[in-house]
């Protein structure tokens, strides 16, 4: 069984479609620091650009009744990190996640200039870098709406120059895509936000409830300091070594999983329902194997939910403390250097995006670890298969005794 720990990360065939899985990362693994090119993410507008873009939207009649601003909005922010900045998320999800975007942006521009540019130079005068590819990638991930994406995938200019905030909490859609006109022929694109705003207020809407800190950081650029924001990903697999694989595959398709499982894990919050499930059948061996035959395969899954037997509660505490200290340690800080670090006044925004990560991170694996810790202690007090059985059937009183029957 083999557990591995890291970040959610989009890659096609649905980049753009909201959760995919994620890429294998197996542990203990310390993951190395790829060499990238040096980058820089584009700066600000400057006040005079902001003006001319203000007075174009006048001119075109986009502002009658009001005179709110369009926002600024830092582009590329996340993708866009020179190597000095990527040593700063080191160890982290966030890493990994980024450069394997970089590199399927890379593929797609190798073959986006192979297929289109060199065979079009009329079309494309001068030089596109990579760079300039991966600052548009970039663009159109910070600029989609949560929605419009896979098959759907669009971009709404000056509709998506609208603002986050994270004092939105409603689940409800921010906009809405609807048809206009004689037989709705035409489409129009419907922006609101949840909250009360006054004439000449700029308005914000919520981006994405649901993405962590660390996707926030990649996507947008910024992350908010709320603790069901600090997520990890905890990958689990069943090992094709195993001398059970097909059984255990078997069990976890019947209940809704797979050979590779996902659970993300958040500050403060319980683990997901099914991950103990989960991890006791993939430790699930010796002489706890009869579970797995074909008499219980309907009601193997009830057990799972309960202790098995002291060696398997202790495998799992083992395989998942294990896995925690490896991920640990791949950090180049601790989480008492990180929060130091976050209370120096002028700390530059990029650095402290990347603090906020990894310490967000390092915590909630600091919770795993002392949750696991905490189930090893008990191990004793805990009540596994064989004696609800024997409860079942009648042979264990009401003081844990064990009652033979005479005949």
């Amino acid at each position: 069984m083999v557990a591995a720990i890291h970040q959610h990360l989009l890659l096609p065939p649905r980049l753009f479609s909201g959760h995919p899985q994620p890429p294998r990362l197996l542990l203990p693994l310390r993951p190395r620091l790829p060499r990238v090119a040096s980058a820089t993410a584009s700066a600000p507008p400057s006040d005079a650009a902001l003006q001319e873009f203000r007075r174009w939207i006048s001119s075109h009649g986009a502002d009658a009744g009001g005179v709110a601003s369009p926002a600024s909005v830092l582009e590329g922010l996340g993708l866009c990190r020179s190597e000095e900045e990527l040593l700063e998320i080191q160890g982290t999800q966030l890493l990994s996640t980024t450069m394997g975007v970089k590199e399927y942006v890379q593929t797609e521009f190798d073959n986006v200039e192979a297929e289109i540019i060199s065979s079009n130079k009329e079309l494309f005068p001068g030089t596109v870098t990579f760079d300039d590819f991966l600052w548009a990638f970039g663009v159109l991930r910070s600029r989609v709406f949560a929605g419009l994406r896979g098959d759907k995938l669009a971009l709404i200019p000056i509709a998506d120059l609208v603002n986050h905030s994270d004092d939105i909490t409603s689940k409800e859609s921010s906009w809405e895509i609807k048809g206009k006109g004689l037989f709705g022929r035409d489409v129009l694109f419907s922006l609101r936000t949840p909250v009360d705003v006054k004439s000449g207020e700029q308005i914000y809407i919520q981006y994405d409830l649901d993405k962590s800190n660390a996707e926030l950081a990649l996507d947008y650029g910024f992350t908010e300091s709320n603790s069901s924001r600090d997520s990890y990903t905890l990958t689990l697999e069943i090992s094709e070594s195993d001398p059970f694989y097909d059984d255990k595959l078997d069990i976890a398709e019947l209940n809704g999983l797979g050979e590779i499982a996902y659970f993300d894990i958040v500050l403060g919050e319980s683990l997901p329902p099914q991950m103990l499930p989960y991890l006791r059948l993939l430790c699930l061996g010796g002489t706890d194997a009869f579970l797995l035959e074909a008499l219980f395969r309907n009601a193997v899954w009830d057990h799972l939910e309960l202790p098995v037997s002291p060696d398997n509660e202790e495998a799992i505490c083992q395989v998942i403390r294990n896995a925690c200290k490896s991920a640990i340690g791949a950090y180049h800080t601790t989480i008492e250097e990180d929060e130091e670090l976050l209370k120096r006044e002028n700390l530059q925004p990029r650095l402290q995006i990347a603090v906020e990560v990894r310490v967000g991170e390092k915590k909630v694996l600091q919770q795993i670890d002392d949750i696991f810790k905490q189930r090893e202690e008990e191990l004793d007090g805990l009540e596994y298969y064989q004696e609800r059985r024997l409860k079942d059937i009648g042979l264990v009183g009401d003081n844990g005794e064990i009652i033979f029957w005479e005949s």
